[in-house]
């Protein structure tokens, strides 16, 4: 699992084995005292709970939707609010007690880059926005039904997997960029754009069809790192974490969705 989303992986309250407080010894009379006192919250104990990442997850969505409206109205920002948004991705990753403040400072800057990034191809693809949206929606939502239902889990081989898809699909990208930055390719997506024989069927709608599905296990993983920091009894500072970790994957999954679209569409 090492390799898997970073906002989680290099985390050790995500981690197998992870530390949970031990409970003392307790008398009758503490655990009369205990059953009549009010639940106690995430704020009470000071631990990861899977309502308070939601709770942090939707104020950091609400905050990249705003900077997304922003992106929308002011294309322009689309590269500098990239740049932005990486280093703050790298600094989120690597520090190593999550930071309530960066995290949704990437929130913004990554927000900016999306609706920017929606702007210019609602442009070229009139409608093209609404429909990754409910895609991804979609996608996020079927996800989590199922792993909530139990229906569909993380396995070591599937991880493995998923692994070997990711480096393939980093190389082949990376390829990509090359080819068309070289004038090797001429269509819009470079190598996606290259219809197979005389299907009509283009290289690019099926590895995108292949990402999405990455991009689901990816969430799989995600929620599986948060039960894992849940059941390890981290602190609750560690919920932005698992908020940091659904947004990067999320804002993946819209824009392979969006530009699988305008493969479809192109």
């Amino acid at each position: 699992m090492a390799l898997t989303n970073p906002a989680f992986s290099t985390n050790p309250a995500f981690q197998n084995g992870g530390q949970a407080q031990a409970a003392s010894t307790l008398t009758a009379e503490n655990l009369e005292q205990m059953y009549q006192a009010p639940s106690a919250t995430s704020v009470d104990t000071d631990r990861m709970t899977v309502e308070d990442t939601i709770n942090k997850t939707a104020i950091s969505f609400a905050i990249l939707v705003a900077g997304a409206v922003v992106g929308w109205l002011v294309p322009a920002l689309a590269l500098p609010a990239a740049l932005v948004g990486f280093v703050l991705a790298l600094v989120n990753i690597f520090k190593k007690k999550p930071s309530p403040a960066l995290i949704l400072s990437y929130a913004g800057a990554q927000g900016i880059f999306v609706g920017a990034i929606s702007m210019i191809f609602e442009t070229n693809w009139p409608g093209i926005v609404i429909q990754a949206v409910i895609g991804t929606l979609a996608v996020v939502g079927v996800t989590l039904a199922l792993f909530a239902s139990g229906k569909v889990r993380a396995s070591a081989k599937a991880t493995k997997v998923f692994l070997i898809a990711m480096f393939g699909y980093l190389a082949y990208s990376l390829i990509n960029v090359i080819l068309m930055w070289t004038g090797v390719t001429n269509g819009a997506f470079g190598l996606n754009s290259v219809e197979l024989g005389n299907t009509g069927i283009k290289l690019g709608l099926i590895i995108g069809v292949l990402v999405v599905i990455m991009g689901a296990y990816s969430l799989v993983l995600d929620f599986d790192f948060i039960q894992r920091g849940v059941q390890n009894r981290a602190p609750r500072i560690y919920g932005w974490s698992g908020a940091f970790g659904i947004m990067v994957t999320v804002i993946w999954l819209y824009l392979e969705i969006l530009r699988l679209l305008a493969i479809s569409r192109d």
